[in-house]
């Protein structure tokens, strides 16, 4: 076998016999592009601090990633088809890769955001070229264990992030969570020449360019409203935006129903395994991603623990994924898909709605249970739904199918945390005014309720005044705690709510087992028209 792996799959006449390591290359690059939004969540007060960030510029500096990378997906899945999946991954982690070496050399708001969308586009070609090389790479018998193990490592991220990131903290910069990226997108390159097969569609003919534009509008637009609208009001831009996303989309399903060869042929959406994973990778990413969010911001703020104290209590979520990826390959083949998506649904809403108890008095032991549980529900339900999914495609639209798994959980997870985020920020506001709104100037007030960290910094200079001291500081600080902590307990009931409409959504539209209902309605017909005995009975029902 030669040292690089230049034959094609097209081409090969039995299954690729370095496959496992291929999907390892492919694990580390699916990695690098979540471990880049993970790992900003304990990064993000050392920036702010340096940078001087407002509200609005942190929010842009973590979404400034999120746009670009939902967007863009359907649209550079489908050139990666054509062209070159494995050319696709490479060019991705090239892009990440700059994008990385940008944000960790700029020291300014305006740079740090194009730093992070340079890199939001690079994750945009890499993400589904991931799937759709290892669908092409897999025979269809293992295809289920190695999405298994693609779903572990996008949970893993979200653990593995904020430990790294808080690793580096501990003795470097903020720029060091950016420049990290390289060693590991130079590792991700070479695996990928050597262990990666190259793989693309064979006669997929012209790419529908204008359905893919309009899929990229409506996308945008919704993610941009959808950030801007709940965090900073509902003006002219997001309003503008969301009408945009709404004739967008309207434009894109009309073209797309008469094109001869669709961006993404929205007929799809009447299969019911296909619509009904899509809504379940949707919904279970809004709940999880926000409340890992939030989550995460009450370890640091209100219980003080620093960058790597926070990964650390983050790792038993994803030794959770994996227990749960070890389940559902054993449980998906013998009760189905259905039961195993579900399932988890449930265990994600109840580990959601377990936050609602959370107050002022909280530890971390009451956030272990809820962790545990979203991470086991991440690897017991995302993979038999990413699955199907992309089994409702052909091989000629593997990176279109892997841009439609990911646009679903990208949008679910931004969605959930601005959505969230923003009622989280509301509730905490207006607690913080009925518990202090008379003892604080305007100002001060303003810059406490803006967030919690502003709060705390608020009551550090309070400390500091000869005039109010440390008992009034401390005060206030008790005051941001009790604020902050009825914030989660108020989202995570929201968010358990819209959890579990969706878990019942879901349950309606999945279909059962495949076969089931025609072999039970083989067996009655036999009986009615034949009266078998119950071994034969059996027999048909077993054909």
């Amino acid at each position: 076998m030669p040292l690089l792996a230049n034959t094609p799959v097209e081409k090969m006449t039995g299954p690729y016999s370095r496959r496992w390591w291929a999907l390892l290359v492919l694990c580390l690059s699916l990695l690098i592009v979540v471990m880049a939004n993970t790992s900003l969540i304990v990064a993000a007060p050392d920036m702010t601090r340096d940078l001087d960030l407002t509200s609005s510029d942190l929010q842009w500096v973590i979404d400034g990633y999120t746009v670009p990378y939902a967007a863009l997906m359907l649209v550079l899945g489908a050139i990666g088809d054509k062209y070159s999946r494995r050319g696709a991954l490479i060019a991705g982690l090239v892009i990440f890769g700059a994008g990385s070496v940008m944000g960790s050399l700029v020291d300014g708001t305006g740079p740090v955001i194009a730093a992070r969308a340079v890199m939001g586009v690079g994750a945009a070609v890499v993400m589904p070229a991931t799937l759709s090389l290892l669908v092409a790479t897999f025979p269809r018998a293992e295809r289920a264990r190695a999405i298994t193990a693609w779903t572990a490592t996008s949970g893993l991220a979200i653990a593995v992030g904020p430990l790294v990131a808080g690793w580096l903290l501990e003795d470097h910069a903020w720029g060091s969570t950016f420049l990290i990226n390289v060693p590991i997108v130079a590792v991700a390159v070479v695996g990928a020449l050597f262990l990666v097969p190259p793989s693309k569609a064979r006669d997929m003919g012209r790419i529908d360019y204008v359905g893919g534009l309009l899929s990229i509008v409506s996308v945008g637009s919704l993610v941009y409203a959808t950030i801007e609208g709940p965090h900073f009001g509902w003006g002219a831009g997001p309003v503008t935006a969301a009408v945009v996303s709404a004739v967008g989309l309207s434009a894109f399903v009309w073209w797309e129903l008469r094109h001869p060869r669709p961006m993404l042929d929205v007929r799809k959406f009447r299969l019911r395994p296909f619509t009904g994973s899509m809504l379940a990778v949707l919904f279970f990413f809004f709940g999880t991603f926000g409340a890992i969010y939030y989550s995460t911001q009450f370890l640091q703020f209100v219980l003080g623990y620093d960058a790597l104290q926070t990964g650390v209590r983050l790792l038993p979520l994803a030794g959770a994924v994996f227990v749960g990826a070890a389940l559902t390959g054993r449980l998906t083949p013998l009760f189905g898909m259905k039961v195993s998506v579900v399932a988890g649904m449930v265990i994600g809403t109840t580990g959601v709605l377990l936050l609602t108890q959370v107050d002022q008095g909280s530890t971390y032991a009451d956030f272990l249970a809820p962790m545990l549980m979203l991470g086991f529900a991440i690897g017991l339900s995302v993979s038999p739904a990413t699955d199907a999914i992309m089994d409702s495609f052909p091989e000629a639209e593997l990176g279109v199918g892997g841009g439609a798994n990911d646009t679903a959980l990208e949008l679910g997870a931004s969605l959930g945390i601005a959505v969230l985020g923003s009622l989280l920020g509301t509730s905490y506001r207006d607690e913080l005014t009925d518990l202090v709104g008379g003892q604080l100037p305007g100002a001060a007030l303003d810059t406490a309720k803006d967030s919690v960290g502003g709060g705390l910094a608020v009551a550090e200079q309070i400390a500091k005044d000869p005039s109010a001291g440390p008992q009034q500081a401390q005060a206030l600080v008790d005051a941001v705690d009790q604020a902050f902590a009825h914030g989660v307990a108020q989202t995570s009931l929201v968010g358990g709510i819209v959890m579990a409409a969706g878990t019942l959504i879901v349950l309606a539209v999945l279909p059962g087992r495949p076969g089931a209902g025609r072999r039970r309605a083989r067996a009655a017909a036999a009986q009615e028209a034949a009266g078998p005995s119950p071994a034969e009975e059996s027999l048909t029902d077993i054909r």
